[in-house]
């Protein structure tokens, strides 16, 4: 058994703002599978990967990626008993009200919903860390050296 981030894009025009999620995966060592798959334009090739992680061993959490009316996000969690993390673009087109595609979703459906890319990595990682002592190792680390980071930037400006 092996914990994977499958992330999947409605379209190819999300690859740009998914690269920091993938980036924050590598960075922690945490296997990543990337699919563009439409839930509007191609639902059975959607379902199909669905299915076929269902009877995977493995622990998988899905980051989602889709903006506009994000059928994508709801599709899948409907269709998993996964994790499932939204973490649709912003769009200026719309003036950021897209977003209410992903924020409303019907009863039973509970796709998480993260804007930042890399926030969006960072909490399918803790996620796979609840099994994998490891992952939480690094999780702890990757937290850690942020609280320093802080700290001296804190000291800095107390300095100045």
């Amino acid at each position: 058994m092996s914990d994977r981030v499958v992330v999947i894009l409605g379209s190819g025009g999300d690859e740009e703002f998914a690269k920091q999620i993938w980036t924050t995966l590598q960075k922690h060592s945490v296997a990543c599978e990337k699919r563009v798959i439409s839930a509007h334009r191609r639902p059975t090739d959607l379902l199909d990967l669905l299915k076929k992680n269902e009877t995977s061993s493995d622990n998988v959490v899905y980051i989602t990626v889709a903006g506009r009316s994000n059928a994508l996000s709801g599709v899948v969690d409907s269709n998993t008993r996964f994790t499932v993390i939204a973490c649709p673009p912003y769009s200026e087109k719309f003036s950021g009200a897209d977003i209410y595609s992903s924020l409303r979703m019907p009863g039973g459906i509970t796709p998480l919903v993260i804007l930042e890319p890399e926030n969006a990595a960072l909490a399918a990682i803790k996620i796979l860390a609840y099994g994998n002592p490891k992952l939480h190792e690094k999780v702890s680390q990757y937290q850690k050296e942020l609280r320093e980071k802080n700290r001296a930037d804190d000291e800095k400006l107390m300095k100045s």
